[in-house]
């Protein structure tokens, strides 16, 4: 069984259902509200344990209502939660409104998050007897920065998913072995909104990317070797909080077990494909079994595809006009190639 660690945060959702997110200084009417535990890292551990893998969780959620209920969900899903600690003060909390086209704006308070700078007693450890490192960036970049060292030392490999965008310090994204970035987040990093400029960029400082890109698929680039684009599988939204997550843990269960990566693109997006089709975070995530049968139903219709078609795919964005020449935020002397 594929093992693998999580260093990440855990938030309470709460969660408000609306016909269409309210502009600056409006006020509109609701349809429903629900509180449901969340938090990328939380909700990546939970999708990995779902997809079969053996999870371990490190983080912090706080000495509160929510704090008990967080753990508690955590170990339902089948997540080990020794190393999540409890702090002083409040769980962290995500505000989220999301539409009728499932469309969602998150505002993240982080809370006990916040305390997590460093790793403690014993976290190296559980790293080191992984095959895989989840990290985001909900909790105090030190903290990532130290997992990531953990990892690279041990021979772990380190899989980040860069949100909420920030720049990024260039000692951690040398520790960074896969980085999978929104569309949203590939252009706040390197200044190019067409994706495959956005993850040439990427390449310069990390080996390999991962962009999702919504209802335009995925596109994996890797050092010296042809971009490969995997379509998205045609389902209708409820709710798209946490479907990068789904994919997240999703695919480093796939890669954790040495699938290729077409066929772990394809599996990991057939489980984001059904999490989006229900309502909430954690609660959408589908099983193992779920996610084989949809990725086996769907795979005769969909097929990886290079260079062309990837560029065909993905052509409809535009092209930055400010590009970067590193993800640290330092200003461009020109354009990329």
């Amino acid at each position: 069984m594929t093992a693998i660690a999580v260093l990440g945060s855990t938030n309470m959702d709460l969660v408000a259902y609306v016909p269409r997110a309210p502009r600056l200084g409006e006020t509109v009417t609701g349809r429903a509200f629900r509180t449901v535990p969340g938090g990328k890292g939380a909700n990546q551990a939970v999708a990995a344990a779902r997809s079969g893998a053996e999870v371990v969780m490190i983080g912090a959620v706080g000495a509160d209502e929510f704090g008990v209920r967080l753990r508690s969900a955590l170990t339902a899903a089948g997540v080990e939660t020794a190393a999540l600690r409890t702090v002083g003060g409040a769980s962290g909390t995500a505000h989220i409104t999301v539409d009728d086209e499932g469309a969602n704006s998150i505002i993240v308070i982080p809370g006990a998050n916040g305390s997590v700078t460093g790793l403690e007693a014993g976290d190296a450890a559980r790293i080191g007897a992984a095959d895989l490192l989840l990290l985001q960036l909900e909790l105090p970049v030190e903290a990532v920065l130290a997992g990531a060292a953990a990892a690279r030392a041990q021979g772990v490999r380190t899989v980040l998913t860069p949100a909420p965008a920030r720049p990024l310090p260039r000692e951690l994204l040398e520790l960074v072995d896969l980085l999978v970035p929104n569309e949203h987040e590939a252009a706040a990093l390197t200044g190019f909104t067409d994706p495959r400029g956005a993850a040439e960029a990427l390449l310069r400082e990390v080996p390999e990317v991962v962009l999702t890109l919504g209802s335009a698929g995925v596109l994996y680039a890797a050092r010296g070797r042809e971009p490969l684009a995997v379509p998205a599988l045609p389902v209708r939204a409820v709710d798209t909080t946490a479907a990068g997550d789904t994919f997240a843990g999703a695919l480093a269960v796939a890669l954790g077990e040495g699938r290729a990566m077409p066929e772990a693109l394809h599996w990991a997006s057939a489980a984001a494909a059904l999490s989006v089709q229900r309502p909430g975070a954690q609660d959408s995530m589908p099983t193992r079994t779920e996610t084989d049968a949809f990725a086996a139903s769907t795979s005769a219709s969909t097929s990886a595809s290079t260079s062309a078609s990837t560029s065909a795919s993905t052509s409809s964005a535009g092209t930055g006009t400010g590009p970067r020449s590193d993800l640290t935020g330092e200003p461009a002397a020109g354009a990329a190639s």
